[in-house]
C-alpha cells in the first residue's frame, strides 16, 4: 500500500528524515562544530562601535581618532579575541580603551596622561600597539 509520496511505511518517512544529517542555509550538511566557526568569523568581520558612555568620554576628553588609529584599534581588538581576552585594555598613543572583544564595543577610553591613577580594573587581559 502506497500512503503519500511514494512511501508505502512510517519507517521510510522518518529513516529518510533521521539519518540525515542536519543541512545548513545553502543545503549542505554542516556539523555544530562549523557552524560555530562560521559565527565566530562573521563576528570578527564586525566593526568596532563606542558605547555611549565611550563616546560620551572620548567628547569630554577632547579625543579624536584618525581613521589609521580606528584600524589599529579595531587590530588589537582582533588581537584581543584571538587571545580569548574578554575585556580588554588597549593602550595605543597615549590613549588607552577598555574594549568589550564580545560585543566588539568600547567601553570607555581616556588620555593616559589625564589618568592619575593609572589604574585599570575589570580586564582580563591588554594589548600594546
Amino acid at each position: 500500500m502506497n500512503i503519500s509520496n511514494g512511501f508505502s511505511s512510517i519507517e521510510q518517512v522518518t529513516g529518510m528524515y533521521l539519518k540525515n544529517e542536519p543541512a545548513s542555509p545553502s543545503g549542505a550538511s554542516a556539523k555544530f562544530e562549523d557552524v560555530l566557526k562560521e559565527k565566530s568569523t562573521a563576528a570578527k568581520g564586525e566593526k568596532l562601535k563606542f558605547s555611549k558612555h565611550a563616546g560620551e568620554r572620548l567628547e569630554d576628553r577632547d579625543i579624536s581618532l584618525t581613521d589609521e588609529q580606528l584600524r589599529r584599534l579595531e587590530e588589537g581588538t582582533r588581537k584581543a579575541e584571538a587571545k580569548g581576552i574578554n575585556e580588554s585594555l588597549v593602550l595605543m598613543d597615549n590613549m588607552a580603551f577598555i574594549v568589550n572583544i564580545r560585543n566588539s564595543t568600547v567601553i570607555t577610553a581616556m588620555d593616559q596622561q589625564d589618568s592619575i591613577e593609572k589604574i585599570y580594573t575589570n580586564i582580563d587581559g591588554a594589548v600594546i600597539i
